[in-house]
This record gives C-alpha cells, sequence and structure tokens, in this order.
C-alpha cells in the first residue's frame, strides 16, 4: 500500500508529515497486535508508546488457550511457569487442589512478553516511537488536509497523519474518549510482586492459587514465576480500603507478609457497556481502551490480542476506503466481529459475576466437587472451549445460569 507524502523535513524535531496508512496509538497487547496484522497485510504502519519499553503493567500475566491461539506466527512465549494445578479457596477456608495432566495455562513477565509483542509487530513492518503520549485526535478541522485523513497530536505539539487509527491506550484511553466508549463495571486491581526463597518457590512451582474473596465479586490469586510470586487482589471500584485489606490479609494468611515486595502497584479495570461505540469515523479501538475484558474475572489478554488483530486488520480496510461510507461501513465490520465474538463472551461473563457476587460460596462448591465444572474450567483455560460455548452447549447450565443471575 503506497503512502502519500505531504512535505519532507530532515529535523527529528519537526512533526514527521507523512501520512501513515494505520497509526496504532498504545503498545500493550492490542497496540501490538494491531501493528503486527496490518504491517502483515503491506501496510505502512506506526505505531506509538508514551513509555519506554519495557514497561511494568500491573496484571498476573496468565496466557490462556485464546491468547496464545493470536500470538504472531512463530511466537516463543517467555514462560515463567506452566501450571498444572489450581488451588481454590473461599476466604482463606475450604481450599482444595485440582490437578490436570496437561498444561491448564502459562504464566508470563508482562515487559518481557509486552516488548517481545512489540518485537514482533517491527520485525513484519511497523514503526516504533517510543516516549510519545498522544492527547488528542481529529478527524476535522485545521489540522486534518482531507477528509481521508486522521491527525494525531502529541504532547510535544507533534501532529502525525494518518488513513486509520487504532487506539489502544489503555483504560484511561484519550482515543476511547474521542470514540465515546462508555463503562458499565470499572474494578480496582491491587497486586504485589514478592521475591521468595527457593524451597518457597519450589512448593509454588506449578500450580496457582485462586481465592474467592470477602467483598462481592472479589477474588485473590498467586501466580508463582520463578523466584518471585505474583500476589494480587480484585475488586468493585469505591472499596478501596476494604480491597486494601483484603490484600494485606490474604498475604498475610499465605504466610508471606514478612518478605518484602519489589513492586506493589494498583490498576483500574474497566468494563465496557454492550451498546459502547468501538469506532468513529476512521478511528477503531481495541482491548482495555474499548472495555474489553471477561466481566467475572476481568482477564484482559486474550480479549487484547484478539480484539488488537482484528482491529489491525479492519485498520486496513479502513485505511483503504476512498470516502467516509465505505470507511464506516469497514469499522462497523469491525465492531460486529468484535460483538459477535467477544461481546458474546462477555454477556455471559456479566451473568456469571452477578451469580459470583451473590453465591461465592456456591461457585467453589461446583468448581471443588463437580467434575464437569472444573473440565469446563480446564476448556477455558487451555482454549478448547469458553465460557459462552459451555453455556450455549448446555442447556440445563444456561437455564440455571439465567435463574440464578435473576
Amino acid at each position: 500500500m503506497s503512502s502519500e507524502h505531504v512535505s519532507q523535513d530532515s529535523d527529528d524535531n519537526v512533526a514527521d508529515r507523512t501520512v501513515w496508512d494505520v497509526v496504532v496509538v498504545g503498545a500493550g497487547p492490542a497496540g501490538a497486535s494491531a501493528a503486527h496484522a496490518a504491517a502483515s497485510a503491506g501496510s505502512r504502519v506506526l505505531l506509538l508508546e508514551k513509555a519506554e519499553l519495557p514497561r511494568y503493567k500491573t496484571c498476573g500475566g496468565g496466557i490462556i488457550g485464546p491468547s496464545r491461539d493470536c500470538l504472531p506466527p512463530g511466537f516463543a512465549l517467555p514462560l515463567k511457569d506452566r501450571v498444572h494445578a489450581v488451588t481454590f479457596t473461599l476466604d482463606g477456608r475450604l481450599g482444595r487442589t485440582r490437578r490436570s495432566k496437561k498444561m491448564l495455562f502459562g504464566l508470563v513477565n508482562r515487559p518481557e512478553f509486552d516488548a517481545a509483542l512489540v518485537d514482533a509487530a517491527v520485525k513484519a513492518g511497523a514503526r516504533l516511537r517510543e516516549g510519545v503520549t498522544v492527547t488528542r485526535v481529529e478527524q476535522h478541522g485545521p489540522s486534518v488536509p482531507d477528509r481521508r485523513t486522521v491527525a494525531v497530536t502529541t504532547a510535544d505539539g507533534e501532529t502525525v497523519l494518518a488513513r486509520a487509527v487504532v487506539g489502544a491506550d489503555g483504560s484511561a484511553s484519550r482515543i476511547g474518549t474521542h470514540v465515546g466508549v462508555e463503562f458499565g463495571q470499572v474494578d480496582l486491581g491491587l497486586e504485589s510482586e514478592i521475591p521468595v526463597p527457593p524451597e518457597v518457590a519450589e512448593d509454588w512451582a506449578g500450580r496457582v492459587l485462586i481465592d474467592w474473596g470477602p467483598l462481592p465479586g472479589s477474588y485473590g490469586w498467586v501466580f508463582p514465576k520463578g523466584d518471585v510470586l505474583t500476589v494480587g487482589v480484585i475488586a468493585a471500584r469505591g472499596q478501596g480500603e476494604a480491597t486494601k485489606r483484603y490484600l494485606g490479609d490474604f498475604i498475610a494468611r499465605l504466610g508471606l507478609a514478612g518478605f518484602e515486595p519489589r513492586i506493589s502497584s494498583g490498576h483500574l479495570t474497566k468494563c465496557r457497556t454492550a451498546d459502547s461505540p468501538l469506532s468513529r469515523g476512521r478511528v477503531l479501538v481495541a482491548g482495555d481502551a474499548a472495555g474489553l475484558l471477561e466481566p467475572w474475572t476481568r482477564e484482559g489478554i486474550s480479549y487484547a490480542l484478539r480484539s488488537g488483530r482484528l482491529a489491525g486488520e479492519w485498520a486496513v480496510r479502513v485505511a483503504e476506503a476512498q470516502d467516509a461510507v465505505e470507511a464506516r461501513r469497514q469499522a462497523l465490520n469491525y465492531a460486529f466481529a468484535v460483538k459477535s465474538g467477544l461481546g458474546a463472551e462477555m454477556g455471559v461473563g456479566r451473568s456469571m459475576l452477578n451469580v459470583f457476587a451473590k453465591r461465592p460460596g456456591l461457585l467453589h462448591a461446583i468448581l471443588t466437587t463437580f467434575p464437569p465444572a472444573w473440565n469446563v474450567f480446564a476448556g477455558i483455560t487451555r482454549g478448547t472451549t469458553s465460557l459462552a460455548e459451555s453455556v450455549r452447549r448446555h442447556p440445563a447450565a444456561r437455564k440455571a445460569l439465567e435463574l440464578m443471575d435473576r
């Protein structure tokens, strides 16, 4: 795909006036996947990231089957551990461990994982610029030379031009604000990266802990990554002090209070409303910027990778559109692709969260004593099924979920 050059300038401090086919804002899993997909299709792609890579991200780092299946061809996962067992507890009580001969999912450190995804996008042909904060997107006005162009303005006053833009700049997305994304669920996640001695690390190797927490809809986790345990909790926003107490009690109960965390962090996860837009004109949003994550578990990596790849593929079509009508048609096709797949999964996830918030003990009992429920859990983590597919395939489960949700 050819690109139009508005002007030539050798000064790196002056805006590059190249009209890029696709500009991607944000170099997390969604942005890197979008950049990889668009570049692989032959588009001229610019990937903008406000931080210097690698950068830390509050995240458990679990790579389930759907995440693995959306990775670029030949991508080598930098796994820190392979999970074959899960211990479930109910606010620290009634612990039970379920094991699997096959790997359930893998664990990664997000800085390393994200940087590797960006490397894959660059190898596919995308150009990366780090340390660039995007402040505004315009599709009309003096910065926009024609109706086929989007102007992206950075914090230092530079204007970057593109035929299509993908916003993947996180849950506080400026691009999402431009599109009009609205959130119906906001949660607070708190996490500590805790170095532990070899004997403690050995006890956790290959096993994760999931604790159904004391606050409605809350849970905690322990993810082992070699000599570091990622320990975190998540609960609805508005219960900050209670969520902090839960994390402190959780760490103490596990016997980890005597180890100094290497990193302690917090992050808001935001889940979109079902009718929230995914595009505006020639601008698409993906991943956290679109509010795409699983409402019950708040798992976001697979949603970022899948929506990012779709956004990159459809951004190419938007960039090729010769008029606003065709651009809108392609953007709506992207929205349909997301809503028919990820949107359906999110709908079931919302129902699961409602049931879990009301009856965590029931869910714990089912998962730990009812083999078919464990098999579904294992299938979801491996990627052989999804929560939505499992509910569709089992009418009794769907009916029970509907009744409990009411």
